[in-house]
């Protein structure tokens, strides 16, 4: 138990350490039990191991201070919030994607200072656009504003950076490219191999099942949705997406019960199956320092549970977090490290308990049904597992995020029988389409359904009412007591023999209730082949149910302030035209509109080059099979529309310049006619890109749509000049309701039953313009006006004579 003492006076002299400053002679106070040997003789390993805790007391306190950047000439940080400063030095960990940003963690090495370099050393986060894509071991130059990280509302960002040796941030700065691949191998072909596996997910799996597999798979948690987030959080489900210690602690139980399962427990082979399968896992979810510590903890209780010494566990523990804390001591503040302590200390004092308890209530619960007690002990042995880790964190949760889940372990009950199946089939839609994007598509759906299933479970519980509530009176007291308490418990159970009569009773009273349950008759065939039987007839009658019917739909979906367009046609093309300015909600519309199953677009539009256009439609290429591209071929220098123009490339896509005349035959009389831009490119107007804009007229039958893309009016009085076919049912309205466009005479030309303005909710551009508004308004009426911001995406549906609409608001 020594070790134990010693490395919990580790921890706690770091702690003190950040609290007070310690002079150099507090350790010589360390020496004063050693010198009291000679004089108690009897005592002598009590003094010893109280030496060595002073000893470790008072050197975590003089080491934390130690631990801290020195402020001079050669600190990054010293330069701080004194101007415009260059620096170069490289990308030192995997670069965090989010939906419109991107996050480096760039580590300085010298930076120009009075005309001449300067040798310095320290971490900035460095926060730039989400293209042009960086990579672990990038050489960079960076040219911006340092500055010392400031809080925002009531988050201490200065303090939850310093946790992670980041003194310093940089926003939009200017980036140039010196080299690349100078990081470590092993690192870099990590990092290479998860983001190939994150694109066969993106690729095979809609939205947003496709970022939920990322997350649970690989730890990339950036494109789930914030609503989905949010409903994870009131659930108290958040742990299974966060790969840290809690994670790690389910998946452990789950693959020891089926290692047992498999096996048994002879050799213990379950054992080492589980130990290398942690360590694949971690491998693939990128290696970064929780997932490691969570994997370290994790070996260590599967070396006692191997040694026969789980009591010894909680030692090692301690062990490895007083190790993990001495290398790094802003640890000690880290939520995650934190979490992944108690999740792991949860599973080592209370898992034994509540799982032999579990198994003893299946074996009493299903006596001489011995086909049934295996697959019953694997779902208590998980619900176990959660129970364990959730008592162990659950105030911790509270405290720092202030959510506490009513509903968390029902919800985690049901969900986790799904987990198991999410991280199987997953891992092979992933490794598949490494090889085979087809194979990869197939498996997809299996892993779709899984994760359809566990979509479903959180989001019905977090819809069901009081599920959770938010709370902002807990403090570090309450916290302390709440551990204290769970102190005792842990004593009491250690001394269980004196609640022997009570467990006698309780086992009576299930045992009666047990008796009253009718047997179920299971057979061999019923076992094993009812889950398969089951999944694949769900699979067949989504399929079925989501079939191509035999009308024409054109959808504006609600991306924001900007455009996006999906044509379905009744013998399964899909066309999209723009992509709006937010890879996530493209990706959500779109998988709310495409079948699971349906990875091809044939024919992706991009009307023009800017943003809030084409921004979405690089992440469609990513994570779609797209056909062919129709754009009209104007020059726009971007760092985005350089991205189209390189994936274009890169993936061997049919490319066409739009121009006025073409016409597309979609099949069942369906015909897309191109009616701008003009051969010769409009130049010298108010804007010439939004006037080159690919203006597209859809025709069927009775019922027509004319997207008119951001053309301005001197493009509206070139097509009225020409003749163009304008006269449409249905009108996209142009540049989303500016001033700039819709003119009188255009609208008179194409004389439009509905429009549709795709706009964003408060959008800094006071779109859509009020005269525009009341134009549209006078015409059509206020009823046949429609707007993404208020009516969200918006479908109108034909058969070639009639039209019908719904929205999703």
């Amino acid at each position: 138990m020594w070790l134990l003492y010693v490395s919990c006076a580790w921890v706690a002299g770091v702690f003190l350490g950040s609290k007070v400053s310690l002079p150099l002679l507090a350790l010589s106070l360390g020496l004063i039990p050693f010198a009291l040997i000679p004089f108690l003789p009897n005592s002598r390993k009590t003094l010893i191991v109280a030496g060595l805790c002073l000893l470790a007391l008072f050197g975590g306190g003089l080491h934390f201070p130690s631990s801290l950047p020195p402020l001079d000439e050669h600190s990054l940080c010293f330069y701080n919030d004194k101007g415009i400063v260059e620096i170069q030095g490289m990308v030192t960990e995997e670069p965090d994607i989010r939906d419109r940003l991107c996050l480096l963690t760039f580590s300085a090495s010298e930076m120009i200072v009075n005309g001449g370099k300067e040798e310095v050393s320290g971490t900035a986060l460095i926060q730039v656009p989400r293209y042009p894509a960086y990579r672990y071991g990038d050489v960079l130059k960076i040219t911006g504003r340092l500055e010392t990280p400031e809080p925002f509302d009531d988050f201490d960002y200065r303090s939850y950076l310093a946790r992670q040796g980041i003194y310093s941030v940089i926003y939009y700065p200017g980036v140039e490219l010196l080299d690349r691949g100078q990081g470590l191998k092993p690192l870099q072909w990590i990092y290479s191999l998860r983001e190939r596996l994150s694109a066969s997910l993106a690729r095979a799996l809609p939205e947003p099942q496709g970022s939920l597999a990322q997350g649970i798979l690989l730890g990339l948690r950036g494109n789930i949705p914030d609503s989905l987030n949010q409903a994870f959080s009131r659930t108290g489900t958040a742990h299974i997406l966060a790969i840290s210690g809690l994670n790690i602690s389910i998946v452990i139980a789950m693959f020891l019960s089926l290692g047992i399962l498999v096996f048994g427990r002879q050799r213990s082979i379950y054992i080492w199956l589980t130990l290398t399968l942690i360590w694949l896992y971690a491998l693939l979810a990128g290696m970064n320092p929780p997932i490691i510590r969570a994997a370290i903890m994790g070996s260590l209780f599967l070396i006692a549970e191997y040694l026969g010494r789980q009591g010894s566990a909680i030692i090692a523990l301690a062990f490895a977090a007083a190790v993990m804390v001495g290398i790094q001591p802003q640890l000690l503040w880290s939520v995650s490290f934190q979490l992944s302590f108690l999740a792991m200390a949860g599973l080592i004092l209370f898992y034994p308990y509540f799982q032999t308890w579990g198994r003893k209530g299946v074996v009493l619960l299903f006596k001489n049904r011995e086909k049934i007690v295996p697959t019953a002990s694997i779902i208590t042995d998980g619900f176990a597992a959660s129970l364990a880790a959730i008592i162990a964190v659950g105030p911790l949760i509270a405290y720092n995020f202030g959510v506490v889940s009513l509903v968390g372990l029902p919800a985690t009950f049901f969900s986790l029988p799904a987990l198991p199946f999410i991280i199987v089939t997953t891992a092979l839609v992933a490794f598949a389409g490494l090889l085979a994007s087809l194979v990869a598509q197939i498996l997809g759906w299996l892993a779709w359904l899984f994760l359809s299933y566990f979509l479903s479970v959180v989001q019905g519980f977090d819809a069901l009412p009081f599920s959770s509530f938010q709370v902002s009176i807990i403090s570090t007291w309450h916290i302390w007591g709440y551990y204290a308490i769970l102190a005792g418990v842990i004593t009491l159970l250690n001394y269980r023999n004196q609640l022997a009569n009570f467990s006698s009773k309780l086992t009576s009273g299930i045992k009666k209730v047990a008796q009253g349950i009718p047997k179920p008759r299971l057979g061999f065939s019923m076992k094993w082949l009812v889950l398969p039987l089951l999944v694949v007839a769900i699979l067949v009658w989504s399929v079925v149910l989501t079939m191509p019917d035999d009308k024409l739909h054109v959808s504006f979906l609600n991306v924001g302030q900007g455009d996006a367009i999906l044509i379905q046609t009744p013998n399964g093309q899909n066309i999209l035209i723009d992509g709006g300015p937010d890879p996530q909600k493209i990706n959500l519309e779109l998988s709310k509109k495409l079948p699971f199953w349906d990875r091809t677009i044939d024919l992706v539009v991009c009307t023009q080059p800017q943003a809030d256009h084409i921004t979405g439609l690089v992440e469609v290429l990513q994570r779609y099979k797209v056909k062919q591209v129709l754009e009209p071929g104007v020059s726009y220098n971007s760092s985005i529309y350089q991205e189209w123009c390189n994936l274009v490339e890169e993936k061997q896509i049919k490319r066409d310049i739009a121009q006025a005349g073409q016409e597309i035959d979609l099949g069942n009389g369906i015909k897309m006619e191109v009616l701008n831009p003009p051969a010769t490119l409009f130049k010298g107007t108010s804007a010439d890109v939004d006037n080159n804009g690919v203006v597209l007229k859809l025709s069927w039958g009775e019922a027509s749509f004319l997207f008119t893309a951001d053309i301005r009016e001197e493009a509206e009085f070139e097509l009225i000049g020409q003749r163009a076919n304008l006269k449409s049912t249905a009108l996209k309205v142009s540049h989303h309701g500016s001033k700039t466009s819709t003119t009188s005479q255009f609208l008179g030309a194409v004389d439009p039953e509905v429009a549709v303005i795709c706009v964003g909710a408060d959008n800094p551009f006071g779109h859509p313009n009020p005269e525009v508004l009341e134009r549209l308004t006078d015409r059509l009426g206020e009823d046949n006006v429609y707007r993404t911001d208020e009516d969200s995406t918006i479908e109108f549906i034909t058969d070639g004579e009639r039209l019908w609409m719904k929205a999703d608001s």
